[in-house]
C-alpha cells in the first residue's frame, strides 16, 4: 500500500530550526513526494532563513536518496494574531516585525492559497507559554490566557482559514503532550491546560469539519525531544532522561518516528481515521508507575515501618 502524496500540497505551522518535529515531519512530507510550503514564527523568520540558505541545515536536510529536502516558500507567521487589523501598533513596530506585513493567521492563509492554490496537508505544529517555568498555581491570568492562544486556540485559527479552502478528504494535523491528561510537575504556565484544550479541540473539530468538508483531523502526542523549543521547559533533559528509564521502550524518541506517524495519519493508509489522539512516546503514556522510583528499592521491612 502507497502513502501516496505525490502532488499534495502541505502547509507546516511552527518550523523555526532543523531539531523539533515541524521540521521532521515537514521533510518526510517532502520524501513522500508532497509539496512543503513553511510558516515560520515572525520574530525568527530571518534567521531561519539566513541559516536555511548558509548551509547550516544541510545535514537535517538530507533524505534517504541523498538529495535535500527542499522547501517551496516559507513565510513568516505569529498565530497569536488572527488579522492583520488585531495586531497591537507596538508589535506592528517591532524591528523583529516591522519589515513583514502578512503574518496574522488570516492574511497568512490567503497568500498561501495564491501560492500554491489549494492545500491539502496542514500541519499545526507550533506551542508557546511565558511563564511555562511557573507552577500552575503562580500563573498569572496573562500567562494562562497567552499558553492558551499560542497553543490551542491557534489550531482553530488556522483550520477556521485554511479547512474552507481546502478540498473533501485532505488532512489535518496537531501535537499534544501527555501534561494534557496527567500531572506533570515544572510543565506550568498553563501549557497543561492549553495542551488538554487543544486535544478537547481536535475531537469537536473532527465532527464539525468532517460533516462540513469531508476532511480529517488528528493529534499526536509525542514524548520528549531535546528540541531548542522544549528548552525553555528548563527540564527537558529531566524529562527524556525519565522517559528513557520508565517506558516499556528504553529509548530516546526520534523526531523521525514522529515524523512517520504523521506521514501515515495524513495519508490515506488512515482515511476513516479522524478526532484520534495518537500517543508516539516509545509507550510512556501506559505506564501506571515509574520502574526507577526510589519507593520500589526499599526493602519489604522498611515499606513496614
Amino acid at each position: 500500500m502507497q502513502r501516496d502524496l505525490k502532488k499534495k500540497r502541505a502547509f507546516i505551522a511552527g518550523v523555526g530550526d532543523d531539531q523539533g518535529f515541524g521540521f521532521a515531519i515537514a521533510k518526510a512530507l517532502y520524501e513522500e513526494g508532497a509539496d512543503v510550503y513553511l510558516g515560520v514564527w515572525t520574530p525568527i523568520y530571518k534567521i531561519f532563513m539566513n541559516s536555511w540558505n548558509a548551509g547550516k541545515f544541510d545535514q537535517a536536510r538530507t533524505c534517504k536518496n541523498g538529495e535535500l529536502f527542499s522547501f517551496i516558500k516559507a513565510y513568516p507567521m505569529d498565530a497569536l494574531y488572527d488579522t492583520m487589523e488585531t495586531v497591537p501598533q507596538s508589535v506592528r513596530e517591532n524591528k523583529r516585525y516591522a519589515h513583514e506585513n502578512h503574518y496574522a493567521i488570516k492574511e497568512l492563509s490567503e497568500e498561501v492559497t495564491r501560492d500554491a492554490g489549494t492545500i491539502d496537508i496542514l500541519i499545526h505544529s507550533l506551542a508557546n507559554a511565558p511563564e511555562v517555568k511557573k507552577p500552575l498555581l503562580d500563573t498569572s491570568r496573562e500567562g494562562y490566557l497567552s499558553a492558551l492562544s499560542s497553543s490551542s486556540y491557534s489550531l482553530i485559527s488556522l483550520v477556521q482559514h485554511f479547512a474552507p479552502k481546502m478540498p473533501k478528504n485532505s488532512a489535518i494535523l496537531s501535537l499534544s503532550y501527555i501534561a494534557s491528561k496527567r500531572a506533570i510537575p515544572k510543565y506550568g504556565g498553563g501549557m497543561s491546560s492549553a495542551k488538554a484544550a487543544l486535544e478537547s479541540d481536535v475531537r469537536t473539530l473532527a465532527y464539525e469539519i468532517g460533516k462540513k468538508w469531508g476532511q480529517r483531523i488528528n493529534c499526536i502526542s509525542a514524548g520528549p525531544l531535546r528540541s531548542r523549543a522544549a528548552k525553555a521547559i528548563g527540564m527537558i533533559d529531566d524529562m527524556i532522561l525519565y522517559a528513557r528509564n520508565n517506558a516499556p521502550l528504553e529509548k530516546d524518541l526520534d523526531a523521525k518516528e514522529v515524523a512517520e506517524a504523521a506521514v501515515f495519519l495524513v495519508s490515506p493508509l488512515s482515511s476513516a481515521i479522524t478526532g484520534v489522539t495518537l500517543f508516539v512516546d516509545n509507550g510512556l503514556h501506559a505506564m501506571g508507575i515509574a520502574e526507577d522510583s526510589a519507593s520500589l528499592q526499599k526493602t519489604p521491612s522498611a515499606i513496614g515501618s
